[in-house]
């Protein structure tokens, strides 16, 4: 190609009639962005090479469709990554400054009223030293921590903000998400194991109780809202609560739910799996620097898909009441989030009013009260399917 304006690098086509566009029909606005983005970066790229020496294959391959659709996917998870670690490190903020009011002081104070801290946080994390103790089974050491990280950050970009903010729509959304979610309490029982440290051992087995003790619980709240809609797809669940919100018929596995996730997010009053008063630091005591960072970063990313699951099942996910069309009305994405840190907020209250229950308790009630909570919340839903009110 002979040279040319940078007009004619820089074309902002429309990426749906691009034909190796990923999502069929459905317009998914982080895709839109990431193939804008690279137009500009790639047509800027092809434009400057092609300046020196017009009429090269590189500039041309640069700007082409398949290669703008390779590029746009990289930058499109990247998008969702940024975005979901963002909205991680404000949960973390907002756990910080309001159980510093709970406990009548103001909490972090650095730099843009205390978010600093979180940045601060990873960076003296990163830089502390990389310990493993000699006896630990290294295979295993590894790979398990790897795999809650990954799993946790996986479930986190999987969590749909809106219908045109998705990394795909998939007809057993939600039982794919728990699915993927229950694996890190085995993960943790293996890691508690290979670390050769009786107390990272003892907060492996106690993952395994609270694991066997609330999954349960839930899986039978989860079928009761999938029954509730007709199906297990996150996007007609959310569509089927356009008239009356799933939490009015389900107060009873609403309430359930928001205990049993705190549960199996293992967060206070929940936490005997790490247990730091107790054990050290539980199952995650022989993980040291980045290492123990990207853990706890990732208890965080559990904790946001535990609420955004909530907010999928009972909270109409992104959509509003008494607003008509309201998935358009306003970004819907922001009301999911609005709605997600508001469930934050009941958890976060749930720490600072509860204490730590003990490993006999857990269990208890895991079998005895939030078993037939949801037993009695799944008889009601067939109640109303069966009498034709959903």
């Amino acid at each position: 190609m002979a040279y040319s304006s940078i007009r004619d690098w820089i074309t902002f086509d429309d990426f749906m009639a691009n034909p190796f566009y990923p999502f069929g029909l459905a317009d998914n606005l982080p895709y839109g962005i990431a193939y804008r983005l690279w137009e500009l970066i790639g047509g800027l790229i092809a434009w400057l090479i092609n300046v020196p020496f017009p009429g090269n294959g590189i500039s041309t391959w640069l700007v082409n469709d398949e290669v703008t659709n390779a590029f746009a996917l990289v930058l499109f998870m990247l998008i969702i990554f940024l975005v979901v670690f963002i909205c991680t490190l404000l949960s973390l903020w907002m756990e910080r400054k309001v159980l510093g009011r709970l406990m009548d002081r103001r909490g972090t104070m650095i730099g843009l009223k205390g978010f600093l801290q979180c940045v601060a946080d990873g960076l003296k994390t990163f830089m502390k030293e990389n310990t493993i103790p000699k006896k630990v089974d290294m295979m295993t050491y590894m790979w398990t921590v790897s795999l809650v990280i990954g799993t946790s950050v996986l479930l986190a970009c999987m969590i749909p903000l809106s219908p045109r903010w998705f990394v795909v729509d998939y007809g057993t959304g939600l039982l794919l998400v728990m699915a993927l979610f229950a694996l890190a309490p085995f993960f943790i029982l293996v890691s508690g194991w290979a670390q050769n440290n009786k107390y990272s051992l003892i907060g492996g087995m106690r993952a395994a109780e609270l694991m066997i003790s609330y999954e349960v619980p839930i899986l039978i709240l989860i079928s009761s809202t999938c029954l509730l809609a007709g199906t297990m797809n996150i996007n007609e669940i959310v569509a089927a609560q356009e008239n009356v919100w799933f939490f009015i018929p389900q107060i009873i596995g609403f309430i359930t739910f928001i205990f049993c996730a705190t549960a199996e997010a293992e967060r206070v009053p929940f936490d005997i799996a790490e247990a730091e008063a107790e054990l050290v630091e539980g199952w995650q005591t022989e993980y040291a620097g980045m290492k123990w960072g990207l853990i706890m970063l990732a208890e965080y990313f559990r904790g946001y898909v535990t609420c955004a699951i909530a907010v999928i099942m009972y909270l109409g996910g992104w959509l509003i009441p008494f607003v008509s069309d309201s998935t358009n009305a306003l970004a819907p994405e922001i009301v999911f989030l609005a709605k997600a840190w508001l469930v934050f907020l009941v958890m976060i209250f749930i720490r600072g009013a509860f204490a730590r229950v003990r490993t006999d308790q857990i269990v208890n009630i895991g079998w005895k009260v939030f078993m037939p909570l949801a037993v009695l919340n799944l008889g009601v839903v067939l109640l109303l399917k069966i009498g034709g009110v959903f």
